[in-house]
């Protein structure tokens, strides 16, 4: 409706300029915007006021020529007004509201969806948790954010692709080997001393008793090297399989894993630092390799190279991004822990490194979670290991709890997560209360034809949905698309669980208040039916663009 009435708003500016009522010149950028209040129509746009200054008229003169241009220009405009210093404010026809539904009912599946990414190479990194224990409550908000961006990207017309980057280099393997193989001693009867720097959770328990049942005491006198190599090899594939197993439980696949091992094995982050040497980005100082990040806006240089000649995790992200880039992706997005926030012009500045523009690099950060329990903190502690695993949650509320309730809030945002709430079956709980909407819409249909109501939607009469509560529920299933596209574009999908509560709370304040089967006016009831067939189909598109359900019977 917006693109519509834009378009309305450019042709009647430029017949203005046609006939000289204003003078021809630039258009500024026509903004339609949807009024704080309804009494002040359904859109209004400042377009005037814009062009006050270049017409050399009041804006309220420049809307008044353009009011005059534009009253009985489009079929969508009931009647204009002027309001305040020049606002223009649009009221739309019904019968064009109605319409949407006609749209909804066409489009079906592919309702809300746009290609505005025109097929544009987009690659979402997400999760990528280190492979050294299970992944814990803050992995699975990381989780639903990346995997929920990728599915809105994809319905915005980009071709998307999922990656996980395996951390399986540096220091924190060898702590996980030195953790498993203490803990293997320990179960076959040695005094061990196990440090506080090692891997407390009880999961490195299960990883020695794995290897006890598979090998024995094989490994209880070899050189502690080789031990700490195998079970660094061992615990890692463990769990990072079970890793996978709980993102697939999750309703997360990926497209490609990519280990940082491989980054050293095919030399990539040596050739990596060799380009960037090349081109001036890197040099050397004290012995060690430094990155110039000042020279594109960081704080200080990072360093790249230590003096000892051991590589940071700054010289695997270069040859990482560097790859990305080079597997032909336009658009790169990192879903990062807030924690990270630091090392946003660092990666950016690499980006531009490599000769691209920082823009080229999407980074959204993810707050923490404070899990409650009817409201009472839940204690995690990392540290020791008594963290709560998205396992946990997952089997406690479902799949679709959780994933609803990691999406309500902007991921750069606080989130409490109260498990209480997520499994009560009750208008309380956000994701049941949008659920209940869809499932309740199907029961309707289901006592229509328990009633021998069968839905006939050909020819069917909208103009008979003429009640507040109709026109309500029709305008906020019309921006569904401009919610969707708000939501990809921005890497913001609580839009959509935002939508989804108000599409919910529309259509219960709908139903309370309207009849839908109503035997004596059949074709009004169809017409109640075809608006809430529009509804379901909405609801539907939008959970499953989060990856939920629509369930049609709870």
């Amino acid at each position: 409706m917006k693109e519509q009435l834009r378009a309305c708003i450019l042709k009647g500016i430029e017949g203005c300029f046609a006939d000289g009522t204003l003078t021809s010149g630039e258009v500024p950028a026509i903004n339609v915007e949807k009024p704080a209040h309804a009494e002040h129509g359904d859109f209004a746009t400042n377009v005037a006021m814009q062009m006050a200054k270049q017409q050399k008229k009041a804006p309220r003169a420049v809307a008044e020529i353009l009011v005059a241009k534009l009253a009985g220009a489009s079929d969508l405009i009931e009647s204009l007004e002027i309001a305040g210093p020049g606002f223009i404010n649009f009221f739309i026809k019904e019968s064009a509201w109605r319409r949407t539904l006609t749209e909804i009912d066409r489009a079906g599946d592919a309702w809300g969806k746009s290609g505005i990414g025109r097929g544009k190479k987009v690659q979402v990194e997400f999760v990528s948790a280190n492979p050294t224990g299970p992944l814990h409550i803050g992995h699975g908000r990381g989780a639903a954010t990346g995997d929920a961006v990728a599915s809105l990207l994809s319905a915005a017309g980009f071709d998307v692709q999922r990656e996980y980057y395996i951390n399986d280099a540096g220091n924190q393997m060898n702590t996980l080997g030195l953790s498993g193989l203490l803990r293997y001693k320990e179960l076959l009867g040695e005094k061990v001393d196990f440090p506080e720097t090692c891997y407390q959770g009880d999961y490195m328990k299960d990883i020695a008793r794995d290897a006890v049942t598979k090998y024995g005491d094989r490994f209880l006198k070899v050189p502690q090297e080789e031990g700490v190599a195998f079970f660094s090899k061992m615990g890692g594939d463990l769990i990072l399989a079970g890793i996978d197993q709980d993102l697939q439980d999750f309703g997360i696949r990926f497209d490609n894993w990519f280990s940082e091992q491989s980054l050293f094995d095919e030399g990539k982050v040596k050739s990596a630092i060799e380009e960037m040497q090349t081109k001036g980005h890197i040099y050397e100082q004290d012995g060690a390799l430094w990155f110039n990040t000042t020279a594109f806006g960081d704080d200080k240089d990072r360093v790249v190279v230590r003096s000892n000649g051991v590589t940071t995790y700054f010289a695997s992200d270069i040859a990482y991004h560097r790859d990305k880039f080079a597997r032909g992706f336009d658009w790169v997005i990192d879903v990062w822990g807030a924690d990270h926030h630091g090392y946003v012009p660092r990666l950016k500045s690499v980006v531009q490194g490599l000769g691209r523009d920082a823009a080229d690099l999407g980074i959204i950060l993810v707050q923490l979670v404070s899990l409650l329990r009817d409201g009472v903190p839940v204690a995690m502690s990392t540290r020791s290991g008594e963290f709560v695993t998205l396992k946990e949650v997952v089997d406690e509320v479902g799949r679709d709890a959780a994933r609803f309730f990691f999406l309500m809030r902007r991921s750069d945002s606080q989130l409490d997560f109260d498990l209480e709430l997520a499994k009560r079956q009750s208008n309380d709980n956000p994701v049941y209360y949008v659920q209940y909407a869809h499932a309740r819409i199907k029961s309707i249909f289901d006592t229509a034809r328990e009633r021998g109501v069968a839905p006939k939607f050909d020819g069917v009469k909208l103009e008979l949905l003429q009640t507040p509560e109709d026109l309500s529920l029709i305008k906020k299933l019309s921006v569904y698309p401009e919610i969707l596209e708000g939501a990809a574009v921005n890497f913001e999908p609580h839009r959509i669980t935002y939508y989804l509560q108000e599409l919910a709370g529309e259509f219960h304040s709908f139903y309370n208040k309207s009849r839908v089967i109503t035997p004596e006016e059949p074709e009004l009831t169809q017409a109640r039916l075809f608006l809430l067939h529009c509804v379901a189909i909405t609801l539907n598109n939008a959970l499953t663009v989060l990856g939920i359900s629509a369930p049609e019977r709870m």
